[in-house]
């Protein structure tokens, strides 16, 4: 094979695997997301574009493990009934709309911080609703609210969401270090969250009604009751995988460990598996292998380190093209994009910081922008409640302007 031809061919399979992302399917063919990438990865193998063993070795196993480690652990809070009571203490507690409001802010942006936003939002969502319902609010506000917090929250931790578990495997920046620079911005973005938010739908706030009989009574039953033994047992483990993190140990081996020790906690192995998102550490490992070929056969012949020496402003450059990208293709193939352009900067550890807080604001963007965005919408859809893309933009163009503003000025300040 010559080069042009590899060079070329390698192009057309990226650009068709990356159109597929970008559109969520291809026209006539009833495959997702993960089954694109995976298509993606077996064209560029079976293509002789780069060789089975490289494919294996492009596969980054600290993502794959991470992120299959907090699966099974958030996995254990939901099956405890966990997050069920949580919501419980929550409307036990507040009384008012907006204090409702601030504490679903609070609670979405809290735990995506510390566990994976995606999987924050498939326990949380169904009981936001459950809570609306209960206490007569119309959802649509608390709904929003929840989506663009869990991204927002997420930004502050190397375990908040995927790409920063991408970010995190790629840069080996140290958990705390991380954090330290990241949380004071995840902190302003969900201050101005909640404020955006209640001034958006202060109408939709203000409006209370009586809950049914049938809610109140049916509404709490469909997720059982609390396992407060199992309760415990996860809480534990998940606090000493948080503090392991904070500590300096390699967060793949402890999220690997973790994990280990959940499945031993004597529920049934089956039940935790439900709850591992086996399509997107599909994607993850069909999008390394489509990159890699990409790095290999096309962006090394680009010559970074001249590109990465053009910026004038590495900050604002990285996060206009993440921002772009990532509502281009989502964010976490975006983020695999920067992998070879990142470490040309003159500081990467600020590039790859800049990354992890752009592609994770932009997702609040649209309703497309982030995989929790759609967890959340699909979910409340299954419900009969509508959140619509126009409804959603009212909140997501301001958003994810202000929230990146000050994340650029916050990394340029310090």
């Amino acid at each position: 094979m010559t080069e042009a031809v590899q060079y070329w061919g390698t192009v057309c399979l990226f650009v068709i695997t990356y159109f597929g992302l970008a559109a969520g399917r291809f026209p006539g063919l009833r495959v997702d997301r993960a089954g694109i990438a995976l298509c993606g990865a077996a064209a560029m193998i079976c293509g002789g574009f780069i060789s089975l063993k490289e494919a294996a070795l492009a596969i980054d196993p600290d993502t794959i493990l991470l992120l299959l480690g907090m699966m099974i652990v958030v996995g254990s809070l939901q099956l405890s009934g966990f997050f069920h009571w949580m919501t419980n203490v929550v409307i036990s507690r507040c009384k008012g709309s907006y204090t409702l409001l601030a504490m679903v802010t609070l609670s979405s942006g809290g735990l995506s911080a510390l566990l994976v936003n995606d999987v924050v939002c498939v326990a949380l969502t169904p009981l936001v609703l459950s809570l609306c319902l209960r206490t007569g609010r119309k959802p649509l506000p608390y709904l929003i609210a929840l989506a663009t917090s869990s991204n927002i929250g997420s930004v502050a931790t190397e375990t908040g969401n995927p790409q920063n578990i991408i970010i995190a495997s790629l840069s080996e920046i140290p958990y705390f270090d991380f954090a330290a620079r990241l949380s004071p911005v995840a902190i302003m973005g969900l201050i101005i969250n909640f404020l955006l938010v209640a001034a958006i739908y202060r109408k939709e706030l203000s409006v209370v009604t009586v809950p049914s009989a049938l809610a109140m009574q049916s509404s709490p039953a469909r997720f059982g009751r609390p396992h407060h033994q199992l309760m415990i047992r996860s809480l534990i483990v998940t606090a000493i995988t948080v503090f392991l993190f904070f500590a300096g140990y390699h967060i793949a081996v402890v999220a690997l460990g973790a994990a280990a020790v959940t499945l031993c906690t004597g529920v049934r192995t089956s039940k935790y598996y439900e709850r591992i998102d086996w399509p997107l550490l599909l994607m993850f490992g069909g999008l390394f292998v489509v990159v890699r070929a990409f790095e290999v056969n096309v962006v090394h012949s680009w010559k970074m380190n001249e590109v990465a020496s053009g910026f004038s402003s590495p900050i604002l450059v990285v996060s206009g093209m993440s921002v772009a990208l990532s509502n281009l293709v989502s964010n976490v193939p975006a983020v695999l994009l920067f992998r070879s352009l990142i470490p040309s900067l003159d500081d990467p550890v600020t590039g790859w910081l800049t990354l992890a807080m752009s592609s994770t604001f932009a997702g609040n963007l649209t309703l497309l922008g982030s995989v929790a965005n759609l967890i959340v919408v699909e979910t409340a859809r299954r419900a009969g409640i509508i959140v619509g893309f126009f409804e959603y933009l009212k909140v997501g163009i301001i958003l994810t302007l202000l929230t990146t503003t000050i994340g650029i000025l916050w990394l340029m300040w310090t």
